[in-house]
């Protein structure tokens, strides 16, 4: 049999044992769709991370929002197609927490379901998941946390335990091009890249295509930062910092010039020329009285001057953050 011929079979036997083989030749080459590009994949599953009360939740549910009624994702130009979503929780109730924060994002709650778990616990591996997604026509499928729905027995920081759970939630995500997103803590460790960071087996986070990091700025910690740790199908996507407002969820304040390294440890690189103005300028419109934080991120971006510099100008000056209603107010 000649080696075309051997190619253009799909399928081949090696040593009469029936192993089932292809050539790359008959496999075709399908491009990537986001849900959010680049940060949540369709069809993939995608970790995000982070210590609790960072806002994990309140982020994964705001996307929900945004994908139940068909809106624009926060810096992107293209909407996802309207869609439903399943939201399983372990952690909050449906009548006091979820729902009202749903509610709260602007959420369709027509499109938002949930699998029922009162007569069955469920796990990663079970069957049920497959099926609520595709009768749910799901897009969207958001497990939180990932340490309660690993199942009796299964010890999360073992390979064995976590590999076959993770094997069987990437196969499903991949039958149904459903975007999966798991929601993970993080683990003690300091100094250590952001990937080793999750709680348990570094195999969740290889698992995933996608590894994203929520967490509070250091020197300004009403302030969150979504950080992309791992990206399979594109260049990692720039840090997105966002406010978490009582009552109306989360406003995005834009990109944010800081690492998932750099918000993991603390440490940020100074640029001293942009601090210097950042300063002048701060002195110059709180010397007037009170300014939103908003306003105030405006001004110094017409003058080049990012987020990031803004915090430190702030923090060197011991500029004062006061809540009023749900807007943040720096002064002098």
């Amino acid at each position: 049999m000649s080696l075309e011929r051997k190619k253009g079979e799909q399928m081949a036997r090696i040593d009469g044992f029936g192993i089932g083989i292809r050539f790359y030749s008959t496999v075709t080459v399908k491009q990537i769709d986001w849900l959010w590009q680049p940060y949540i994949p369709y069809g993939k599953v995608t970790v995000i991370q982070g210590d609790p009360g960072d806002g994990k939740t309140t982020l994964i549910l705001s996307i929900a929002a945004m994908l139940s009624t068909g809106q624009a994702m926060p810096e992107s130009l293209q909407a996802p197609a309207c869609s439903n979503v399943i939201y399983q929780s372990a952690e909050d109730g449906a009548e006091d927490t979820i729902k009202p924060r749903l509610i709260a994002a602007g959420a369709d709650c027509e499109k938002v379901a949930f699998i029922d778990e009162t007569n069955e616990f469920l796990t990663l591996d079970s069957p049920r998941i497959e099926q609520a997604i595709r009768d749910a026509d799901a897009k969207l499928l958001v497990i939180d946390p990932l340490q309660a729905y690993l199942g009796d027995g299964s010890e999360m920081n073992r390979a064995e335990g976590v590999r076959p759970l993770m094997r069987s939630l990437t196969n499903v995500a991949e039958r149904t091009g459903c975007a999966i997103v798991i929601i993970g803590h993080m683990n003690k460790g300091s100094g250590t890249k952001g990937i080793y960071r999750g709680l348990g087996s570094i195999d969740i986070s290889a698992s995933a295509r996608s590894v994203l990091l929520v967490a509070r700025l250091r020197d300004n910690p009403e302030v969150r930062v979504l950080a992309q740790i791992k990206n399979s199908f594109a260049r990692e996507g720039p840090a997105l910092a966002f406010e978490i407002r009582h009552g109306t969820g989360i406003h995005w304040l834009g990109e944010y010039e800081i690492s998932a390294a750099e918000l993991l440890t603390g440490k940020t690189p100074d640029n001293s020329g942009k601090s210097t103005l950042a300063a002048s300028i701060l002195l110059s419109v709180l010397g007037e009285g009170p300014m939103t934080s908003c306003e105030i991120y405006e001004k110094m971006q017409a003058q080049d001057i990012s987020k990031r510099t803004a915090d430190a100008a702030k923090k060197k000056l011991d500029v004062h953050s006061k809540k009023i209603g749900d807007t943040w107010y720096w002064s002098l």
